[in-house]
């Protein structure tokens, strides 16, 4: 590449450049800037209340499980006792 070649890139990419401040700096950008943020917010708002409700769902789950084995953990209690007994008795 030639030394005109780099200076010619060299000038064009701080042309563009300066432009590109000027562009992202405007009141039009601005405006886009605040609607894309503001679409954001919405939008975790949305994705927060779709946690909350998978959460309580967990919750709930996780509340059933425990109860199951509970109740799972005294049948198998009574029909140890209940063996216990029968063996005593012969």
């Amino acid at each position: 590449m030639s030394v005109y070649t780099k200076l010619a890139c060299f000038a064009t990419g701080a042309l563009f450049g300066s432009f590109g401040v000027k562009l992202l700096s405007s009141k039009d950008a601005k405006k886009a800037y605040v609607h894309v943020t503001a679409a954001g917010l919405r939008m975790k708002d949305s994705v927060m209340e779709t946690v909350t409700t998978v959460q309580e769902n967990a919750a709930d789950i996780l509340a059933s499980a425990k109860e199951l084995n509970e109740d799972r953990a005294a049948k198998d209690a009574e029909e140890t006792a209940a063996a216990v007994l029968e063996s005593e008795e012969t």
